[in-house]
């Protein structure tokens, strides 16, 4: 953890109309937490072409120092900047001003990112005090989709980012390296970068994932210089093949995500994934169905904990899983309140044997299926599934008892019995709940213990 100081947080309110309630045990940190007194600050200003390029190989900017944003940037740049795990160096709004960075009329050409960090380690960047000081607007033109609005990469790791605002372009947030040819530093298991922690961030309109958090391709190909998906054993001879690197120790929480065309939040290549209070609401907007995902488990990932997260009113499925049973890897779906989609609920298609400990989660008003398990790749293992309310699913009309837990292609299930027994109800009405208090069980309802419960 690069994180120096735990505070408690009772209420996050995201918006006027939008509030989220952690609970007790939420943490957060603040810019302001970690700064010593022998620490030097800078105060930063954009250059006449209103860009901020800073390339730290010089070590000007030393660990522990404080860099202060002012004013208004196109383009923010850092590279080669490097605090230590007890002194990160920080970099957040000048005192008590609203920082905006970003060129909403970029329509093509060079700076296709608004704020990037490159091989930077130990860093901190966010707002002072809350989301709205530091201001990420991306471009609205037509070729929006590929501008970046903060980009991590190039074997950037132990990094902090918190506490912003992030809206319009192509994706709001990347997190990942790209394999470069030659450059084994950039492949996996050369490499491995770690510690991300994303929180309390507001992301709206992006035309494609809100997240892009771990670099989704198994294999890259630098002969082609494309991503290959396939098996070792179809490898093409004489073909350049590395798989990239992964993160460890990652962890997405606090977040409110809004009006996203493709994925909300999407992570690949991670061991050691967090997810938890978050709100998604609205992605998938484009209608694709091979990127619809609220919250995205994805290739490559061990060891992952998504709970306590709040999806809902969206096009696509609720929550996708393709993670990783490799060396005993575990994964948990706990606590999540999802409702009201237009596909299937929890879509699981894992590979390596994953075996997923689904439980107390409310799956609601699905046009599909509200779990939906299949093996696909390999996951033919018995998914432990129990203490969950299934709510009508198939468009609340004629529901099949296989609509709730539906198994297909050798994928397989062990629900719960008595006290963890799952709840399955074909109408809202029958399950005796009250969507306006999510989905909270009114008096009289046999739901009991199971399903989701807010924090």
């Amino acid at each position: 953890m690069i994180v120096a100081a735990l505070l408690y947080l009772v209420v996050v309110s995201y918006s006027s109309d939008t509030k989220l309630t952690p609970g007790d045990n939420t943490h957060i940190s603040s810019l302001t937490d970690t700064v010593t007194s022998t620490a030097k600050e800078y105060t930063l200003t954009a250059d006449r072409n209103g860009r901020l390029d800073i390339d730290n190989r010089r070590n000007t900017y030393r660990p522990g120092d404080v860099l202060n944003l002012k004013g208004n940037f196109k383009s923010v740049s850092f590279t080669n900047m490097n605090g230590s795990a007890e002194k990160p160096i920080i970099i957040r709004n000048y005192r008590n001003t609203v920082v905006k960075i970003g060129e909403p009329n970029w329509n093509g050409g060079g700076y296709s990112a608004a704020c990037e960090f490159s091989n930077c380690h130990y860093i901190r960047f966010g707002g002072e005090s809350d989301r709205n000081m530091i201001v990420i607007n991306g471009s609205t033109q037509q070729a929006r989709e590929a501008y970046r609005q903060l980009q991590i990469g190039n074997k950037t790791d132990n990094i902090e980012v918190c506490f912003l605002t992030i809206t319009n372009g192509g994706n709001g947030i990347v997190a990942k390296t790209d394999p470069i040819k030659g450059d084994k530093s950039t492949a996996y298991p050369n490499t491995t970068i770690n510690n991300l922690l994303i929180h309390d961030i507001t992301i709206t309109g992006a035309k494609n994932e809100a997240m892009y958090i771990g670099h989704t391709a198994t294999y890259w190909d630098h002969t082609v210089n494309q991503p290959y998906y396939g098996s070792p054993s179809k490898f093409t001879p004489g073909h350049d093949y590395v798989q990239p690197v992964k993160w460890k120790n990652v962890k997405i929480y606090n977040n409110l995500i809004s009006n996203i065309g493709l994925d909300g939040i999407q992570t690949s290549a991670i061991d050691g994934l967090e997810i938890f209070n978050n709100e998604v609401t609205h992605w998938g907007t484009q209608r694709n169905a091979a990127h619809n995902g609220g919250i995205l488990i994805g290739g490559r990932t061990t060891n992952t904990n998504t709970h306590d997260n709040y999806v809902h009113d969206g096009w696509g499925e609720f929550c996708q899983f393709y993670g990783s049973g490799e060396n005993g890897a575990t994964h948990i779906i706990s606590n999540n309140l999802f409702a009201d989609n237009q596909g299937d609920g929890i879509s699981m298609r894992g590979t390596e044997n994953a075996i997923v400990k689904i439980t107390n989660n409310t799956v609601a008003c699905t046009k599909g299926n509200s779990l939906r398990i299949n093996g696909y790749t390999g996951m033919k293992g018995k998914q432990i599934v129990s203490g969950n309310v299934f709510i009508a699913p198939n468009g609340g009309t004629g529901a099949n008892i296989r609509n709730y837990v539906y198994v297909e292609e050798g994928g397989d299930a062990t629900e719960g019995v008595k006290n963890e027994e799952n709840k399955k109800f074909e109408t809202l009405l029958a399950a005796g709940v009250n969507p306006a208090a999510y989905y909270h069980p009114r008096e009289g309802s046999s739901i009991g213990a199971a399903g989701y419960r807010r924090k």
